[in-house]
């Protein structure tokens, strides 16, 4: 694409960032919940992606029937149309443990953390409306950064980070070997870490993920290890509408010793942690990607799902 070309289209996708925002922060923060899942319902099962959810939840429940994986792609599509609304009004949600939208189990946890000054490496998944873990991170630690995966047009890149700001995440480290240098001069410092760790990740290590071999983020193991850091994980769960629970769960065990296998030993744990979460509450995982080699979904269509009586 042409220079003249690219930077029309960039401006054409923050304009239709700025007329999603727009709309949806219009109808505020219910409202938009409400219409962006009536939206997705509605239009998400004629996306091409829906194939890629269908696909990805017959690896996971290979003796689900198609009328099981159909009721679970109708929640799918629920929760992440609810996140489209909520997105758009994230500083609307009050992040106060115990408020109007959030409560904390193991809130204790947290406050152990921030009165020692200790740095930490925190883990999660895109859960519910994953935006709610770094939101409320940034809202209630003392000293932590978020690694995110930047999107690749910097004029709506610009425009996440700014409403980010908006509701407290203001230390970024972008995924790549410039935020893994940004990272690790922050943990040198005694800054946490916060990452969601369950996407592929190309340039990762081979773990067991959903009855898969999966490529997978070492980068949580690796900084563990080598800082001696404990590797915390965070799950999310919506509960109804605009109310969501976080729970702090224990550290993640680490192997002794240093090496790959030491690295591929945490990171199994890891994803066994995700997958349990996936498992506890289907319908609000991110379904919609290629988690697996893309050979996986050129094969795979509805003609060859499995017809067994079990259920998810």
């Amino acid at each position: 694409m042409s220079g003249f070309l690219e930077t029309v289209s960039r401006r054409l996708e923050r304009l239709a960032w700025d007329g999603y925002s727009a709309g949806f922060r219009a109808m505020g923060l219910e409202r938009a919940s409400n219409a962006g899942a009536a939206l997705l319902r509605r239009v998400g099962p004629l996306a091409s992606v829906h194939h890629i959810a269908r696909t990805n939840m017959r690896f996971a429940f290979p003796d689900a029937q198609e009328r099981e994986l159909d009721a679970l792609l109708d929640a799918m599509w629920d929760n992440l149309g609810r996140t489209l609304g909520e997105v758009a009004n994230m500083d609307r949600i009050d992040l106060t443990p115990g408020g109007a939208h959030l409560e904390v189990e193991n809130l204790e946890a947290l406050d152990a953390i921030n009165a020692s000054g200790r740095a930490v490496v925190f883990v999660g998944g895109h859960f519910a409306n994953w935006e709610m873990q770094p939101a409320f991170i940034g809202h209630y630690m003392n000293n932590c950064g978020i690694a995110y995966r930047a999107v690749n047009n910097p004029l709506v890149e610009a425009r996440i980070r700014a409403m980010r700001t908006r509701y407290g995440v203001n230390f970024f480290a972008p995924k790549g070997a410039a935020g893994a240098r940004v990272i690790m001069s922050e943990l040198k410092s005694g800054a946490s870490i916060a990452m969601l760790t369950d996407q592929k990740m190309n340039d990762g290590i081979a773990a067991p993920f959903l009855g898969r071999e999966g490529m997978t983020a070492s980068a949580p193991a690796r900084m563990a290890l080598r800082y001696g850091l404990d590797i915390v994980p965070m799950s999310l769960r919506r509960l109804d509408g605009v109310r969501f629970r976080i729970t702090v769960h224990d550290p993640i065990e680490k192997p002794d010793g240093p090496g790959a296998a030491a690295v591929l030993e945490a990171t199994t744990r890891l994803n066994a942690f995700l997958e349990a979460q996936i498992r506890a509450a289907p319908s609000q995982w991110f379904w919609v990607h290629r988690r697996f080699e893309k050979a996986l979904y050129r094969k795979s269509d509805t003609s060859s799902a499995k017809s067994a009586s079990g259920s998810i």
